[in-house]
């Protein structure tokens, strides 16, 4: 018999229909991804990943092989990747096509930060990785988490911002901050614009946002909690007199990963909360 199965693998494989051992040496691009890969236990698989991969603290240890939009090849193709699992923004697109012609198997995985986009992140990444089930069971779990949260009763005037690059930026439609704020029920003053924008002190003012939200990269740049509110502009907003900014870690806050229903609580508490909140 083991001569007659031997032989039949043989055929099996030359014809292609014969199941290829699953990925052993993975290299996770995009901070959310690489934090899936951790959620379904797959985390034996990593050799390397991108330096927003920051979650959880044993993803700081990996190899880096620069930013997922700018990505080395020479140090990706160092970790000799069996599979890349990459956000849709990685690249460039050169880079990856390089690596796919040094032989590794590159899969794409939508960034969008959506509950149907999130599902999809999850469960291509536990097809390529091979454990379909604990993809299906990881998207039922975070579901479940999700129908139990409840909006804020009291909707309250929200500014997202983001100041670690030194200028900073507002939040607007189609971003993760404003996706994120919505699934918490609070309101986006910057509603009316799209995407990351700079905005003047004057316009800041202008706002008169309620709360303050923010990042903890951001704030890190200014010092302290104190020192970021007493920027030109936002220090003259009812947010700012009042003390109420939620700081919350950059993935957590913008990463709509696997732990989205754990980031729309925080936001929750942070916008319920009457002093600083959520760190």
């Amino acid at each position: 018999m083991k001569p007659l199965r031997s032989a039949l693998l043989c055929l099996l494989c030359a014809a292609g229909l014969a199941h290829a051992a699953p990925p052993t040496r993975v290299v996770g691009l995009g901070g959310a991804v690489t934090e899936i890969i951790y959620a379904l236990d797959a985390e034996k698989t990593l050799v390397g990943a991108d330096a927003s991969s920051i979650y959880p603290a044993a993803a700081l240890k990996l190899p880096k092989v620069g930013y997922s939009r700018a990505v080395s090849v020479e140090g990706l193709a160092s970790l000799k990747p069996d599979l890349v699992l990459a956000a849709d923004q990685a690249g460039p697109p050169q880079a990856l096509e390089q690596i796919r012609k040094l032989g590794s198997k590159v899969v794409t995985l939508p960034s969008a930060p959506t509950l149907a986009a999130l599902d999809q992140r999850i469960l291509g990444t536990a097809t390529a990785l091979e454990m379909p089930e604990r993809g299906r069971a990881l998207v039922d779990r975070l579901h479940a988490e999700l129908r139990a949260i409840r909006p804020v009763i009291q909707p309250v005037r929200v500014l997202i911002v983001s100041s670690h690059t030194g200028k900073m930026q507002g939040m607007g439609t189609g971003t993760a901050g404003d996706a994120m704020l919505a699934l918490a029920g609070g309101t986006n003053v910057l509603a009316g614009q799209s995407g990351f924008k700079p905005f003047s002190a004057e316009a800041a003012a202008a706002l008169k946002p309620d709360v303050i939200v923010t990042t903890t990269m951001s704030v890190g740049a200014s010092g302290s909690a104190e020192a970021f509110l007493a920027q030109p502009g936002l220090n003259a907003t009812p947010a700012a007199r009042n003390r109420r900014i939620v700081v919350m870690d950059d993935l957590l806050l913008l990463g709509f990963g696997p732990r989205l229903p754990e980031a729309i609580r925080q936001l929750q508490t942070g916008l319920a909360a009457p002093q600083t909140a959520a760190r």
